[in-house]
């Protein structure tokens, strides 16, 4: 964890011991780095208004480095744009302060049990290529554009393809575990994505599975 303020610090530090998860804490961002480097986590918790390297910088340099550990940001700013450029820059979950250690505690624990994910190779499964580095999309090599929460969904199910993934699944990954909204978001998300990657070709790849979630077809 890397927080500069000591005493929240401290707090989440003991917070977490409590239920189990032990935790390194530094307060800047250029001794959170080599950290990283040097050892392995589980999870990576960054603020983002660090001294010596603020939390975007040391988040962007270790995805450029490979470092492929889950890292949630943990922090004051709350603008939906600071929330986008964190995922952007490779982060995988954004909480804000202030915050629940409950919460906290539970999207760590999600985190611990996704692991590292490979961001650096092309994904594929049926017609569908995707690059994480750059965040576009192709099917059957014809680039479409999608928002980043379209993203989000296909290169969810695409890297459990072709398995089935259950709504809760999804919900979990892409709008995060404590999302309190219309579970039926899904739904909406994946009817924005047929129309963008199915129906101009014709052919449906993403099906839903009634009762049990939603595949990409590969055959």
């Amino acid at each position: 964890m890397v927080e500069d303020e000591v005493r929240l610090g401290e707090n989440v530090q003991r917070g977490l011991a409590a239920e189990g998860i032990s935790v390194d804490l530094v307060h800047d961002g250029l001794d959170g780095l080599w950290r990283a480097r040097e050892s392995t986590y589980d999870v990576i918790i960054l603020d983002i208004m660090l001294p010596g390297m603020n939390g975007f910088e040391l988040c962007r340099t270790l995805r450029s480095e490979d470092v492929t550990t889950p890292i949630l940001f943990l922090t004051a700013k709350d603008g939906e744009y600071d929330e986008a450029e964190g995922l952007d820059l490779g982060a995988d979950d954004y909480l804000r302060k202030p915050f629940s250690l409950v919460v906290l505690v539970a999207r760590v624990r999600a985190l611990a049990r996704r692991g590292p994910v490979e961001r650096a190779t092309t994904l594929t499964a049926g017609p569908f290529e995707l690059d994480p580095g750059t965040r576009r999309c192709r099917r059957e090599g014809v680039e479409v554009e999608l928002t980043q929460r379209e993203y989000a969904v296909l290169e969810h199910l695409l890297r459990r393809a072709p398995d089935i993934v259950s709504k809760h699944d999804l919900l979990e990954a892409v709008w995060g575990i404590d999302f309190d909204g219309d579970p039926n978001i899904v739904e909406v998300y994946l009817g924005y994505l047929r129309r963008k990657l199915d129906k101009p070709f014709d052919k449906a790849c993403l099906r839903t599975v009634r009762g049990h979630g939603y595949q990409v077809v590969v055959t």
